[in-house]
């Protein structure tokens, strides 16, 4: 499906799904249809009630997450998120089933058993009952392709050391390598020998490439300046 039209998909579903009848998460024929839609659409489709935890997905979701309905009925949601998302996600969620916001869409990158992540658009919006309240909640996700063909380091993995962090931090922000030796009490061969082994631990070959790396991989946290690297990855 072209972004196109996924796009109108969410808009019609968006418009559609606050007229349905509240029915506990139990499928009727006005879901099946849409549940029917769906399985074809190349997105991801979760239904979560109000506390976020799944009721129903479809069959994208469970391939694409890599688990089965068994383990993924009444779960979490934000379970499964990326520590570098997991907290922006769930406020934005919350204010969904809060009846705060009717609808948004943001970047994602979810947890796949094995150590590999999923990374793509989010767009949640609130479902509402007969009574006009906020009944549930509704994630479409359309996952992108990944280079490394989704393989992502999910941040259990504890990759540094406190002065690895400390300048890959100063790398991402443009710190210069005089002033992170003063910041950090060290001399420039010093902070060249971290950089060298943050180099080689990534697997790339210069700083610029660095600081991408760390960002596609969830080490830093999204949406915060300077950079900061999640504690799940610090030693």
């Amino acid at each position: 499906m072209s972004t196109d039209m996924a796009d109108i998909a969410i808009q019609d579903v968006y418009e559609t799904f606050p007229a349905w009848p509240s029915d506990g998460g139990r499928p009727d024929s006005g879901r099946g249809v849409y549940r029917s839609f769906f399985e074809r659409s190349g997105m991801c489709v979760a239904h979560l009630n109000r506390s976020l935890r799944i009721l129903e997905a479809n069959a994208d979701f469970y391939r694409q997450f890599g688990r089965g309905p068994a383990e993924l009925s009444d779960r979490e949601f934000c379970d499964l998120l990326h520590p570098s998302v997991r907290e922006r996600l769930g406020r934005q969620l919350s204010r969904l089933a809060d009846g705060q916001r009717p609808r948004f869409a943001d970047r994602v990158v979810a947890l796949r058993p094995g150590d590999s992540a999923l990374s793509g658009e989010l767009t949640g919006f609130a479902v509402h009952g007969e009574a006009g309240r906020v009944d549930s909640v509704m994630v479409l996700v359309r996952p992108e392709k990944s280079p490394d063909d989704g393989h992502l380091v999910s941040g259990k993995a504890k990759l540094l050391t406190a002065m690895d962090a400390r300048i890959l931090e100063g790398v991402a922000a443009g710190v210069s390598t005089v002033q992170l030796a003063a910041t950090l009490y060290l001399s420039r061969g010093g902070v060249e020998y971290h950089v060298s082994t943050l180099l080689r631990k990534l697997k790339v070959k210069n700083r610029p490439a660095l600081v991408s790396k760390a960002y596609s991989m969830g080490i830093f946290g999204v949406g915060s300046w300077p950079p900061r690297v999640l504690p799940e990855y610090v030693k």
